[in-house]
């Protein structure tokens, strides 16, 4: 059985960065530079699930604010 057929029993966390791009994390590790916790862990696939129920606009926020902008 190769290492990507093994259940992955890792807890994760939930980060995100400025332009509100959302990741995950081993939650025992520090964030990477520039991302923040959210308040959610959990397994990898609890952690995917939340991460596809809240990031519903794939834009970064500098270009959201731009389009809203050009849109006044």
């Amino acid at each position: 059985m190769s290492w990507d057929e093994k259940e992955d029993t890792q807890i994760y966390k939930v980060v995100v960065n400025h332009e509100e791009q959302y990741s995950i994390w081993l939650v025992d590790k520090e964030n990477p530079l520039g991302w923040r916790d959210v308040g959610k862990s959990g397994l990898k696939a609890e952690c995917l699930a939340y991460i596809r129920e809240v990031w519903t606009d794939m834009r970064p926020l500098s270009l959201r604010r731009m389009m809203e902008e050009a849109a006044c």
